[in-house]
């Protein structure tokens, strides 16, 4: 299906499904100022081969959704609890776009960032949420997943003026998160800083996002009421959310499986795919079990 953009909470979202309609709905959400091609095609292929009607979607302030008002204030999200908005708005949009295609419920997945609003969907809005996969994220608990030192200063380094060094500074940033236990693809990363950077880049959205991160409590006290299947993927070496922010995620969901990534950093590597795919398809065969004896 093509990209469409859809007005969705307040806000326009541009999406794209893969897959059969019918089939089990599956919402991917990405990370920090990463547009929805972040989740490759060939990767949501696999998926949709699953059996699964795959959704993906530019948050708020990335890719060719809205783009917001406001200037953040990263010390005072951080301290005060204060951002132009929240992850709670970036959950009510996923849960609003799932109205509008029609989607009572879906399993959903996020990575990074996105690992974090897949959490919050599913404590403010259980009833969406079938099975949860989060991925190299944490439970906004500010004594675990901190980032390295290396990894904190290159997220806050200076924006990008033109095509040429966005791609060069999202090369740079991937060789020092990236997964020191595969190989680097530096042409693949290429063409998708170029084709990112096409897509649009929101240097200010990117600080917005950033915020509403800061700005949030820990959801730990909260994801124990969370009652789907879940499961908790982490690299092993990811400097930009330490895994220690993974494990608490998987201590604090009830029953959720844990599977830490030997090799693997900040990033979802091609080897990586079928262990995560089949992680995923496991989570969702359970979700639907249980519903079934219910």
């Amino acid at each position: 299906m093509a990209e469409q953009v859809t007005a969705v909470n307040g806000v326009e979202l541009c999406h794209e499904t893969f897959g059969d309609a019918g089939g089990r709905p599956l919402l991917l959400v990405m990370g920090l100022g990463a547009p929805m091609i972040w989740w490759d095609e060939e990767f949501c292929e696999t998926l949709a081969a699953q059996g699964f009607h795959v959704i993906r979607f530019d948050n708020r302030d990335a890719g060719r959704s809205s783009r917001m008002r406001g200037r953040a204030n990263l010390a005072e999200a951080y301290l005060l609890h204060r951002a132009p908005y929240s992850l709670a708005d970036m959950a009510a949009d996923a849960a609003g776009l799932l109205d509008v295609l029609g989607i009572p419920a879906a399993h959903v997945a996020g990575a990074s960032m996105g690992g974090m609003i897949a959490q919050t969907l599913a404590i403010r809005h259980p009833e969406r949420v079938l099975s949860l996969t989060s991925i190299m994220s944490s439970t906004g608990g500010r004594l675990v997943g901190r980032p390295s030192p290396k990894a904190m200063s290159m997220l806050l380094s200076a924006p990008p003026r033109n095509r040429a060094d966005y791609v060069e500074l999202l090369v740079r940033t991937f060789r020092l998160i990236g997964s020191p236990g595969y190989p680097f693809d530096e042409a693949r990363m290429r063409d998708r800083a170029e084709r990112t950077f096409d897509r649009g880049v929101h240097p200010g959205g990117t600080v917005r996002q950033l915020a509403a991160i800061m700005a949030e409590r820990d959801r730990g006290p909260r994801l124990r009421k969370v009652r789907v299947p879940a499961l908790v993927v982490h690299g092993a070496r990811d400097p930009l959310v330490h895994v220690s922010g993974g494990r608490a995620t998987a201590r604090a969901i009830p029953g959720a499986d844990l599977d830490v990534v030997p090799g693997m950093g900040h990033d979802l590597p091609r080897a990586v795919w079928p262990r995560v795919v089949k992680g995923i398809t496991r989570i969702a065969d359970r979700a639907e079990v249980a519903h079934t004896r219910d």
